[in-house]
């Protein structure tokens, strides 16, 4: 099938690549020449693991490459998928690029004279697609629904995990408006052998942000439990977790007595809170949702207000340590707001190390490959980043494990000098630092 994608981003480059590697033939579309550029000839221009070996696969197999050129694009698609940013702005889902391309996909179709059918697989709240994109595509084609078509298929993607995602899925949601668009989508997704569901286009954009306020309700969850079991001393919320974990409706139990063990319940940890570009945006952008219409969202603003708390559980822990943290020399491990990824928004580093500067404290920060992208988000945060910070430790008087790095495993064997550990990620175990302090999320050790 020929796919046109419009927007290069983690979603669209992603969708694109992983399209193509299943023998479709797709074009994507960016406003960009030098993302363009290097699409056609280069590296990707995002960081994701496994993507540029197979993008240049597919461009060497010729069955992917990128345009500046919406018209290039649309030229022999049947599908159009619109994967531009949804950012939020105040709380609240931001469709400009949505609009926008939707108005220009919209002039384009009379110019194609065929049916074409548009699917968004942007991320937006219930109701977009069947109104706001409908409606907008109505009004610049002069065309009804039924004369093109109209779908909503969301992604799952897990930023450092988007291309096993994409090609391992757990299910695919065939979000629809008319049979023929349901008749396409399962024909784009004929190669996947996995549960698909066909539901409305509320419905599939539903059971995304349904989906992401869950995990993030399950976060927010543990940490304040974790918070109280610091609070109390003497209780270790790992300790506590795994009690938890061994629930069998959480692992159950197999007829040879072993344990499955899920990946919910990486979930049902303690940290110091969540970040990214999909959990914060998306409960919020519910929430608001559920304001407008009248519903308010009292488990979400809880789930938000915890979050945004979390990251200065790290300073208090630091506190209640030295006293004062005026003058004290922190190294934080970890800028991106999970591993495998260069990705710093709404990254609780930025909170943490704020927090920390605040209070007097003189901060370094290293990250494998998130430092460019840092210093650009947060020109005005006074840190000195480190390209070693092994050569770092020394003159520390804490360190910080902010983002779960494999690397920063070294610090269990590193030289501290009495260097204090604060383990936001709950990457460790007190018993490999015997010889120094160790502080985490959800544990105090008792004086």
């Amino acid at each position: 099938m020929n796919v046109c994608v419009v927007g290069t981003g983690y979603v669209g480059l992603v969708s694109g690549v992983c399209l193509a590697a299943r023998g479709h033939q797709v074009v994507c579309v960016d406003l960009r020449p030098d993302v363009v550029e290097t699409l056609n000839g280069g590296p990707p221009h995002i960081h994701e693991r496994a993507l540029p070996e197979l993008l240049d696969e597919v461009r060497t197999a010729g069955r992917f490459r990128a345009t500046l050129s919406l018209a290039d694009g649309l030229e022999k698609a049947a599908v159009v998928l619109l994967a531009v940013g949804t950012p939020s702005s105040e709380g609240k889902i931001d469709l400009t690029y949505i609009r926008g391309a939707a108005g220009e996909i919209g002039a384009h179709l009379p110019k194609l004279g065929r049916f074409v059918s548009v699917v968004v697989k942007s991320t937006v709240v219930p109701g977009t697609t069947d109104t706001i994109v409908r409606g907008i595509l109505e009004e610049t084609s002069g065309y009804k629904l039924g004369e093109f078509g109209l779908g909503m298929n969301p992604e799952f993607l897990r930023e450092g995990e988007a291309v096993g995602d994409f090609m391992n899925p757990d299910r695919i949601v065939l979000g629809h408006e008319d049979e023929r668009t349901r008749e396409l989508l399962e024909e784009l997704y004929a190669p996947w052998n996995c549960e698909k569901l066909a539901v409305n286009t509320r419905t599939a954009e539903m059971i995304k942000y349904a989906n992401n306020c869950l995990l993030a309700t399950q976060i927010s969850a543990v940490n304040e439990l974790a918070n109280l079991a610091a609070a109390l001393g003497g209780v270790d919320i790992m300790d506590v977790m795994r009690g938890v974990h061994a629930d069998r409706r959480w692992s159950p139990i197999q007829e040879n007595g072993s344990r499955v063990r899920p990946e919910i319940l990486t979930y049902l940890v303690p940290g110091c809170g969540f970040g990214g570009s999909c959990f914060p945006k998306d409960v919020q952008a519910l929430r608001s949702q559920g304001n407008v219409t009248g519903t308010p969202m009292r488990l979400l603003d809880a789930v938000l207000d915890v979050n945004d708390d979390q990251p200065s559980q790290v300073a208090t822990l630091l506190r209640r340590h030295f006293g004062n943290l005026s003058g004290k020399r922190v190294l934080v491990l970890g800028l991106a707001f999970k591993p495998e990824t260069d990705d710093v928004r709404e990254s609780a580093s930025e909170k943490i190390m704020t927090d920390l500067r605040a209070q007097g404290a003189e901060v370094l920060a290293h990250d494998p490959i998130a430092t460019a992208n840092a210093k650009s988000a947060w020109p005005g945060l006074d840190v000195n980043y480190v390209q070693d910070w092994e050569a770092a430790l020394g003159d520390c008087d804490a360190v910080i494990v902010a983002t779960k790095w494999p690397e920063y495993r070294k610090l269990a064997a590193a030289p501290l000098n009495g260097t204090v550990i604060v383990d936001a990620r709950r990457f460790f175990h007190a018993s490999e630092f015997s010889s120094n302090a160790y502080l985490a999320i959800g544990f105090t050790p008792v004086k």
